[in-house]
């Protein structure tokens, strides 16, 4: 079975840094594009940033020039480094991916089971 497990998440002051990770496991033959979304209590779901294959990424406006994502490809990881972080970026961060199971030719979407973030004093 193929799966995405995030780590990384927990109480950080205004200011302050994170570092999430979401790694993939099972048969996986290869994986698209890997994004990060997150949702706040009461709030839509958001993306946050997504990188393609080819390292190319794109980011939501609230977070540009303070959040990178990046990916290892030897681990199937994706990361999220959030400097710079704000009272407004709690939520609960969730990564996604596009999966190409080994033996099949085609993609399908996963989701991880999430991790908390909180920014505050």
């Amino acid at each position: 079975q193929v799966q995405l497990v995030e780590s990384g998440g927990g109480l950080v002051q205004p200011g302050g840094s994170l570092r999430l990770s979401c790694a993939a496991s099972g048969s996986i033959r290869s994986i698209n594009v890997m994004r990060w979304y997150r949702q706040a209590p009461g709030k839509q779901r958001e993306l946050v940033a997504a990188i393609t294959s080819g390292d190319s990424t794109n980011y939501a406006d609230s977070v540009k020039g303070r959040f990178t994502i990046s990916r290892d490809n030897a681990k199937n990881t994706v990361y999220l480094q959030m400097n710079s972080l704000k009272p407004e970026d709690t939520a609960d961060y969730y990564c996604n991916a596009d999966i190409r199971r080994a033996g099949k030719g085609y993609f399908e979407q996963y989701w991880g089971q999430g991790t908390q973030v909180t920014v505050s004093s």
